[in-house]
């Protein structure tokens, strides 16, 4: 049992790791690929905009009907619509191949995380654990192997995009408009975006293709289908019931207030993560230093977030979640107040890997925690609780990237700083509420008077 749990961890790990090579490298790129009329960011917001709809009722559907396993494979399909979409971007591919992209994106989360609190709740009844413990380790372990994938992903396009000639140097009266103290008025990026030639972007774009095959192959070869039972006596029911109870099945969970509670932290996540691919890698990184270090400045980050991502999902049984979120909270305002008040220049080139470095330590809890916090709160409701997480996430993504091209960039650290100080608010009460039984218990248990 125990290997073949561990077999099946890393290979959803690895696949997802193959596949997030592509999407991750070309998610970070976007806002400075495609930055004509903000295509690129726009672009994002469809694609997490549908995510956000098709999360609604979409992934315990799937999960119900496929299994988690063929439900993982097909939205795998549907991240590599996109990288053929930016072979020749424009407004018909991007936000066609984006959308279909969203409709992927919310199933394929959604049964990854399903998948792994099967597992691990399987395992943890194998060698008598506790199954937060073993899931946490699980999510550890996924995401050490997975969050590499900004290594890898952004390795590729640097060192294909190093090869173009038409690279040039930032002239020194454009620094002025980097960091925040670039706002819409005066938006003169754009005048220091040089573009990579044609050719190289479609050889990147066949590497992303490529590795993304190679991940739907790995899923189907070699993943057990686990609850592929399931899914076929869940077929064979003929009755209208389940279906309308699975298809409402993510509405019904918001009435659990503790999911309620929980939706700023999720969304938060999507702040968080889209403000370093969208706001620091065009207004910090490709006006400072140009669109050939975008991809150095995120290896750094998706190194120190792999490697924190398994040290959390082994440290959290030791020091529990609250002592890790607060930790991850202390880097993300600690940073955000940095970043008002730096300005950014090619001379100052250490600082420029410092806070995405940062932002992976701070990362990693983000994903490992609030991904295990919703196993542990919803055993009873995995799929619904996953779908809630993804849509709530992409909500975050969405708000985020729509607003991109309209506000100062002051205003948008302003605005990660609200919503952070709210979700640790939410996120304290969501604990309260949880332990606050079991303290009432123990303290009963002290003060109950012994029998003569």
């Amino acid at each position: 049992m125990k290997n073949r749990n561990t077999k099946n961890i890393l290979v959803v790990s690895f696949g997802f790791l193959f596949l997030f090579t592509a999407y991750g490298g070309l998610q970070s790129l976007q806002s400075s690929l495609n930055y004509e009329d903000g295509m690129g960011v726009i672009s994002l917001s469809v694609l997490y905009g549908t995510i956000i709809l098709s999360s609604m009722f979409l992934p315990p559907i799937m999960i119900k009907n496929l299994g988690c396993k063929w439900t993982i494979f097909v939205s795998m399909a549907c991240y590599i619509s996109y990288s053929f979409g930016n072979l020749f971007p424009g407004w018909a591919s991007l936000i066609t191949t984006s959308a279909i992209l969203g409709l992927g994106g919310s199933t394929l989360w959604s049964a990854k995380c399903t998948y792994l609190t099967i597992s691990g709740n399987d395992q943890a009844e194998k060698e008598n654990k506790k199954g937060q413990d073993v899931i946490n380790q699980y999510f550890g372990i996924f995401f050490l192997i997975f969050q590499s994938s900004a290594v890898w992903g952004n390795l590729m396009s640097s060192l294909i995009f190093r090869q173009d000639s038409n690279v040039a140097e930032i002239p020194e009266e454009n620094l002025q408009y980097c960091g925040a103290a670039l706002c819409d008025e005066n938006f003169t990026t754009t005048g220091n975006i040089t573009l990579p030639e044609q050719n190289l972007v479609n050889i990147l774009m066949g590497c992303y293709i490529g590795v993304g095959v190679l991940a739907m192959a790995l899923i189907a070869i070699f993943l057990d289908n686990i609850d592929g039972q399931a899914a076929k006596e869940f077929r064979k029911n003929k009755g209208s019931q389940s279906f309308c109870n699975t298809f409402l099945a993510t509405f019904r969970l918001l009435k659990d207030k503790r999911q309620l509670i929980l939706i700023p932290l999720t969304m938060y996540s999507g702040f968080e993560q889209s403000f370093l691919s969208g706001e620091y890698t065009k207004n910090y990184v490709t006006c400072a230093l140009g669109i050939h270090f975008v991809g150095f400045v995120m290896i750094c980050f998706g190194a120190v977030n792999s490697l924190s991502s398994y040290i959390f999902g082994r440290l959290a049984q030791y020091t529990g979640r609250t002592a890790l979120f607060c930790l991850a909270a202390v880097i993300n305002l600690s940073s955000v107040l940095a970043l008002l008040f730096w300005r950014p220049h090619p001379d100052q080139l250490p600082v420029f890997f410092v806070f995405p470095a940062l932002w992976g330590v701070a990362d990693a809890v983000w994903q490992t925690q609030t991904n295990a916090l919703y196993a542990t709160l919803f055993t009873k409701h995995k799929e619904a609780a996953f779908a809630n997480y993804r849509m709530w996430e992409s909500l975050g993504f969405v708000i985020a990237f729509a607003y991109s091209t309209f506000i100062c960039l002051s205003t948008k650290l302003y605005i990660l700083i609200a919503v952070l100080v709210l979700s640790m608010v939410t996120y304290f009460w969501v604990e309260y509420n949880e332990y606050k039984p079991l303290v009432c218990d123990l303290y009963c248990s002290i003060c109950k008077p012994t029998e003569p």
